[in-house]
């Protein structure tokens, strides 16, 4: 959203047009009644924007494209894996042991990790085991008729990703290049809102007009060339920036850098996201409601343990509804864990631990006793990811995606046009005049600076391509210097002759 100074153009010849603006048209412009904080910032944000836009820009296009291609996943999903998702339901469903022993069948090598009883009577059930060899984060799921146990099929699952999704979310997470690939969303999400944030403040403090106020929401109309691209680029931005600033933030908040530190900020405030505890305490013994109810025998006695059909009967006297995920105990120390895992508006992600020798509920979480930041992390999560409102929120991330889409291209354009068109050959247009940080004022640089190296700090992405930035920046000043010095020193020598 890059906004420049309106300069008079030179005369215009036969080889030379709009879309050839030349060089100075770039240049840093001179400070209006004698300067101020603004006339000597501005100069900086503009090289700033210019600069990650063309280096970070490349990062931006493939998290925007990969994200775009990402929202289709659910309908691809439903079509593709249509037969281990759904089925027709006839009769009384088996019992969930019985279910699990048909998957333990297909997959024999698997420890259980656990069963998930869809929220509706055409879903299947879904098992999921552990296997040996997988790759980290990786599980093996059978898909399970739960009229008849027939096994429907089984699938690598990444958490709940079926494998279209999970290749989708691994392509616009790390590239499929591993824990080094997440490197490059990183970038993508700690520069985001730093170009959007500037873009937005060198559109909206451009001089204009009480007419043409309209021009910042309404792109501009007319001939071809740069300011017209310039009109798309800064009202589209400006339509669009909520969306990224969201895209931004909620993309750190599991980055692999700054993930960690956000996520030690959040603990300190109290923010942390609860989780119920599978661990059985003393005195659990006793029969609660749900054991009394269900004529469950005590912890001492030889009968038979609460099950699974048990453990979700118990689950939803307790309030739990929707899709259900059911943890069977890792040991005789541990609890059932039944959780929701709806995650769609309003979010149902209540949770229960059950002792599995009585039926008593150890411990319970609800949603709406979460902290507000932990709540604000999964609903942005979830929104991230188009799950929040479903086929809406899909709508408005490949909006988004395709606005980006469209930001970069137009900043590209603006470069490709501002070049000289005078000299031969292939040149790229002339970035912003450099020693824009001298024209601000001290009162203002201070801050900018300690504000800039706790974000460096905090994230390290933003940071490091930053430092990169500013040596590339004075090695290229330097190389010029130095050329420049050369240059005069030769222009000497023929007049020192001619004395």
């Amino acid at each position: 959203m890059t906004e420049t100074a309106p300069a008079a153009p030179p005369p215009l010849r036969q080889h030379q047009t709009e879309e050839a603006t030349p060089p100075e048209d770039f240049a840093t412009p001179t400070p209006r009644n004698g300067g101020g904080a603004w006339s000597g910032l501005r100069p900086l944000l503009l090289r700033l924007h210019f600069y990650a836009g063309v280096l970070i820009g490349p990062f931006l296009l493939v998290a925007a494209v990969t994200g775009l291609l990402y929202t289709a996943t659910p309908q691809i999903e439903s079509v593709v894996y249509h037969h281990e998702l759904k089925v027709t339901p006839h009769g009384e469903p088996k019992p969930l042991a019985v279910q699990v022993e048909s998957a333990r069948e297909a997959i024999p090598s698997g420890q259980l990790v656990s069963v998930t009883k869809g929220a509706g009577d055409s879903d299947t059930t879904r098992v999921t085991f552990n296997v040996k060899g997988l790759p980290d984060g990786y599980t093996q799921t059978a898909f399970v008729n739960p009229y008849d146990a027939d096994v429907r099929g089984t699938l690598r699952t990444f958490g709940e990703w079926l494998p279209v999704r999970a290749w989708f979310d691994s392509l616009h997470r790390t590239l499929h290049l591993g824990e080094f690939g997440r490197n490059y969303s990183e970038i993508a999400a700690s520069w985001l809102w730093v170009e959007v944030l500037g873009g937005l403040a060198l559109w909206l403090a451009a001089p204009r007009g009480r007419e043409r106020l309209g021009k910042l929401f309404v792109p501009r109309r007319g001939p071809k060339g740069r300011k017209r691209t310039l009109s798309w680029h800064g009202a589209v931005g400006l339509w669009v920036s909520a969306g990224f600033l969201a895209l931004s933030a909620t993309g750190l908040t599991w980055s692999a850098h700054a993930g960690v530190n956000i996520g030690k900020i959040q603990d300190s405030l109290g923010g942390a996201t609860p989780s119920v505890s599978s661990a059985l305490g003393h005195g659990t013994q006793g029969s609660g409601s749900a054991g009394a109810d269900s004529g469950q025998p005590s912890a001492g006695s030889s009968a038979t343990q609460v099950d699974l059909d048990e453990a979700v009967r118990i689950a939803r006297s307790e309030g739990l509804r929707g899709k259900l995920v059911i943890s069977p105990p890792a040991d005789n120390k541990s609890a059932y864990i039944v959780k929701e895992n709806t995650r769609h508006w309003p979010e149902q992600q209540d949770s229960v631990a059950i002792d599995p020798a009585t039926g008593k509920v150890m411990d319970k979480l609800v949603f709406d006793d979460f902290p507000v930041l932990a709540k604000l992390t999964r609903w942005g999560i979830d929104a991230h990811m188009g799950l929040l409102f479903g086929l809406a929120n899909q709508i408005a991330l490949a909006v988004i995606a395709l606005a980006l889409i469209g930001m970069l291209f137009w900043g590209y354009r603006m470069w490709w046009l501002r070049r000289p068109t005078r000299a031969g050959g292939t040149r790229f247009g002339r970035p912003p005049a450099r020693g824009a940080w001298r024209r601000v004022p001290g009162r203002v640089m201070a801050p900018l600076v300690v504000v800039t190296a706790v974000l460096a700090y905090y994230l390290p992405l933003f940071g490091l391509p930053l430092v990169c930035f500013l040596l590339g920046d004075l090695a290229v000043a330097q190389v010029r210097r130095r050329r420049r010095t050369r240059t005069e020193a030769r222009a000497e020598i023929p007049k020192e002759m001619a004395r």
